[in-house]
């Protein structure tokens, strides 16, 4: 039996303060999903709860729209990119697996320098598929406290993503694809 995945149009925009709701949904609702798999749920936190000490917002945070149930597009998932470190990556649990994940990490890694690092909690299988299907790799495995809620112990992998030898600039207007704009000195 052959399943067909929808690759939905995703919209990359900067974040909006009135986006808040829907970014609050959808980090409280896929770190329920991320606990479970690494930590426990018993270390959830809202994202009320934690943005401010986690840094949210001292870097960039766009969002990704697509189709909603209505006219208008919806708030889909979100990414934060601060120092050229993937901060923070979420997308609603109804949309895993359509595509919106990459197209805000192909974004966000299109907006950095060379080298793009990573944290993601060991046992979350999802988020680390993701990171090495952009082309991420595990550079190192560190033990010690969750961040945001250092009562809990965690294990994470750092992963790290080096764009190519002469690529300049990926083009974040290019569809999900991300695929690169054109070579460092060279005509298209």
């Amino acid at each position: 039996m052959v399943t067909e995945r929808r690759q939905a149009e995703w919209r990359i925009r900067d974040y909006l303060p009135e986006d808040w709701e829907a970014i609050e949904r959808i980090h409280d609702a896929a770190r329920l999903d991320e606990l479970e798999a690494t930590v426990g749920v018993e270390a959830f936190l809202t994202l009320a709860e934690t943005y401010e000490n986690e840094g949210l917002f001292d870097g960039r945070v766009w969002v990704a729209e697509g189709p909603g149930s209505g006219a208008d597009p919806e708030v889909v998932g979100f990414v934060a990119l601060e120092d050229d470190e993937v901060s923070w990556l979420y997308v609603d649990p109804a949309r895993y697996g359509q595509g919106a994940g990459g197209a805000l990490l192909r974004y966000a890694v299109a907006q950095a320098g060379a080298r793009v690092e990573t944290s993601v909690l060991a046992g979350n299988e999802r988020a680390i598929g993701l990171y090495q299907r952009v082309g991420f790799t595990i550079v190192e495995t560190r033990s010690g406290k969750l961040v945001g809620n250092e009562s809990f112990p965690a294990t994470g992998h750092i992963m790290e993503y080096r764009k190519p030898v002469g690529w300049a600039v990926w083009s974040p207007g290019r569809g999900p694809g991300g695929e690169p704009a054109q070579r460092a000195g060279r005509g298209s």
